[in-house]
């Protein structure tokens, strides 16, 4: 196995370990969605996006490319293909770097701080410069309306079937289910 190859194989691993949800499009390791939730203190807080990721056969020595399905008002993203304007990603990459850096580090930053100097969808800039309040409003109305979780395939969290139940919830289902035992 060549080296890229062995690579590209550890940083998705890491990334399935992560928190981040994977689906795989194909059988090979190049291409694949990664679920990404929007950074805390940010007006996209509470959107979920579904994001395509394309490795390249040199990876990790050329950058990965990595594009918004689900619509994203940004700066910085446009809005119609979805592909995203990041120097880190576009420009000044290094094998340094792994899958887990992009969604945890580049993409959060990316959000937390737009840069509407070098835009992809000129109208967000604009109105980022003009109208602070207005734009981060837009944002919230995209998220709404594109960003739910159900948007990109997921489950809204709440306790799943395979979370065990803790001793009181147990206990409080089966007498609510079969009343008071008889004497």
């Amino acid at each position: 196995m060549s080296s890229p190859s062995k690579r590209r194989e550890m940083d998705l691993m890491k990334l399935m370990m992560s928190d981040y949800k994977v689906e795989m499009i194909n059988d090979g390791m190049q291409e694949f969605y990664v679920h990404f939730h929007g950074p805390a203190e940010s007006p996209y807080h509470g959107g979920v996006w579904k994001i395509k990721v394309e490795l390249p056969d040199a990876y990790p020595y050329k950058s990965p490319s990595i594009g918004f399905i689900n619509k994203m008002y940004h700066p910085n993203v446009d809005e119609i293909s979805g592909s995203v304007c990041l120097d880190v990603i576009n420009q000044t990459w290094s094998p340094m770097f792994d899958l887990t850096n992009v969604f945890e580090v580049f993409l959060p930053q990316l959000l937390l701080y737009p840069n509407p100097s070098d835009p992809l969808n000129g109208e967000a800039a604009a109105l980022m410069m003009r109208d602070r309040t207005a734009y981060e409003q837009r944002v919230k109305e995209y998220c709404q309306k594109y960003a739910k979780p159900e948007d990109v395939g997921a489950v809204p969290e709440e306790k799943s079937s395979d979370d065990e139940l803790s001793e009181a919830e147990y206990d409080s289902d089966d007498e609510a289910m079969a009343g008071p035992v008889d004497p």
